[in-house]
């Protein structure tokens, strides 16, 4: 009996009543709703388009590219065989946090935080107790402002080293030098840090205070001491673990004028006392420490305002009066024959595609995006049009013969920022500005 009725209850209980989605579940019925609405933004905004390019655009492109990075040829550094050192894992670190930046170029540099601030190369290094970005030393602004305001930023590995220690008679001190030949044309030294880290050793008070001193060597006598220039000082507690770094901006600008002059930096360590130590026993790494705490020097560079060549004195020639016209508003709209409007499109570039993942670090491509599609009267809002851009629409339909339409183009443009290795296994920086379509608009 039971099945009977049950059986009677469904024959008799007919086609669910409702539109067909009140039988999906509110879980369901989200998504869908969410995958629509992201369909349509994304089809409004950038439409998706790759393609393969041939031998002759390839070659063509990285021609492009090379010139945008300044560079006159394809470098060819050598393969590595060693771990990483400290110079190419700051400036990876760096790397990252300059894409951290975000979208407008003015925004503050993100110097602390998750994954930041280790030397650690994308977690290729055990972590370090100290902020990898710190400030620079004394004469210069905080690193946030130096980086968001360079072009290029280079690091140096220590070449030479030299000391007097223990074995010597007092005052000790060490020495370094750094190769700067491979310097950009064209730019200017806006800062230049020397770095070097120091770690805990036995038999130092903690609370003892020690003065570290660098000095630029201008000139070396035989049997004298050399002449030296106080670059930069700082007070640490002989207890303290970390990186520390020495503003040499003077000396670089020094070098960059005059490479024959650069005869390196010497650092000396001194007590409260005015008592001479060792750098290796206060615990200063050198050349002969762990690859990713060695010594290195890093540099911030900004191209020089090259001055505008004055324009070219023309004859002046007499010319015909044209006729004035009363440019009444137009009373017809372009017919739309089908016309994407003005939009962002996708465009890729890969730099792995074009065969430079031996030499580019980082990224592996970026999208550069482009803008196309027509801009049709009348302007909306949805097109950023200019007011030019309005006008010379309205004179177009008037007189097409005289005046262009208006254009499809970018209106706001980012840098990017792109990490690779020259021909002397220097780790460089490039940001470039107005490298990625941000909007487009009718100009």
């Amino acid at each position: 009996r039971d099945q009977r009725e049950s059986k009677q209850t469904r024959s008799t209980s007919g086609p669910p009543s409702g539109p067909p989605w009140a039988l999906l579940h509110p879980r369901t019925l989200l998504l869908l709703l969410f995958m629509s609405l992201w369909s349509q933004q994304a089809e409004a905004v950038v439409h998706s388009s790759f393609r393969r390019l041939s031998g002759r655009e390839k070659k063509e492109m990285q021609k492009e590219i090379l010139s945008i990075l300044g560079l006159p040829g394809r470098p060819r550094p050598h393969p590595p065989l060693r771990p990483p050192s400290s110079a190419p894992l700051f400036m990876l670190d760096l790397y990252h946090a300059m894409s951290a930046d975000g979208e407008d170029e003015g925004n503050e540099i993100i110097v602390s935080g998750p994954g930041m601030g280790r030397f650690g190369g994308a977690e290729r290094l055990a972590q370090v107790n100290h902020p990898a970005l710190p400030t620079l030393s004394t004469h210069t602004p905080p690193l946030g402002t130096v980086v968001s305001e360079a072009d290029t930023v280079m690091s140096f590995v220590n070449l030479v080293e030299q000391e007097r220690d223990l074995l010597q008679p007092r005052p000790y001190w060490k020495e370094f030098r750094f190769d700067l030949t491979p310097l950009p044309q064209g730019e200017t030294v806006t800062a230049a840090e020397f770095r070097i880290y120091k770690t805990l050793t036995m038999g130092q008070r903690a609370n003892r205070t020690l003065h570290i001193s660098v000095y630029e060597i201008q000139r070396e006598n035989r049997h004298r001491e050399p002449e030296l220039v106080l670059l930069d000082m700082q007070s640490v507690p002989a207890g303290q673990e970390g990186w520390l770094a020495f503003d040499v901006t003077s000396a670089s600008n020094h070098w960059l004028l005059q490479p024959r002059s650069n005869l390196g930096i010497r650092l000396y360590v001194e007590t409260e006392e005015d008592r001479s130590l060792s750098a290796g026993w206060i615990g200063l790494v050198g050349r002969r420490g762990p690859r990713s705490k060695q010594p290195f020097m890093v540099t911030f560079f900004r191209e020089s305002q090259v001055p505008c060549r004055p324009p070219r004195a023309v004859k002046s020639h007499p010319r015909k009066k044209k006729p004035k016209y009363d440019l009444p508003l137009p009373n017809r709209s372009p017919v739309n024959n089908g016309g994407q409007p003005c939009k962002k499109h996708e465009l890729y570039v890969s730099f792995s595609d074009l065969g430079w993942k031996d030499w580019v670090l980082a990224p592996t491509g970026y999208s550069a995006y482009y803008c196309d599609g027509e801009c049709f009267y009348p302007l909306g809002s949805c097109m950023n049009a200019t007011n030019h851009a309005l006008i010379q629409q309205v004179v177009h339909l008037l007189k097409p013969d005289e005046v262009p339409k208006a254009c499809c183009a970018p209106t706001k443009l980012s840098p990017i920022s792109v990490l690779f290795y020259d021909d002397n296994n220097n780790v460089i920086l490039k940001k470039h500005r107005n490298m990625v379509v941000k909007t487009c608009g009718c100009l």
